[in-house]
């Protein structure tokens, strides 16, 4: 059973920047769409970012500008590099596929953008 891991994540001021890291286990990585999701407190967890197997990315209309995601299939892992972070974008952070997020969730990375 494919295992997520999501780390990088911390208290950033408004307009910082932050890198998270998401590492799976196994060796069948390569051929799912990821996809990074968020949820805040009291909110739904929604999708933020996803990537193709084939390496096509498409993002929220939030974040589109400031957050960009990359895999790197050799070592399994999923990044998500975000820039110009408000306050809004605090929440818990996961990947999981997508559209589907059918692999168990992972602990979760929290990213807290506070001055």
């Amino acid at each position: 059973q494919v295992q997520l891991v999501e780390s990088g994540g911390g208290l950033v001021q408004p307009g910082g920047s932050l890198r998270l890291s998401c590492t799976a286990s196994g060796n069948i990585f390569r051929l799912y769409n990821m996809g990074w999701y968020r949820q805040a407190p009291g909110k739904q967890r929604e999708s933020v970012a996803y990537i193709a197997a084939g390496g096509t990315t498409n993002y929220a209309d939030s974040v589109k500008g400031r957050f960009t995601i990359s895999r790197d299939n050799a070592l399994n892992t999923v990044s998500l590099q975000m820039n110009s972070l408000k306050p809004e974008d605090t929440a818990v952070y996961y990947c999981n596929k997508f559209p589907n997020p059918t692999l168990g969730w992972g602990q979760g990375t929290q990213v807290t953008v506070s001055s």
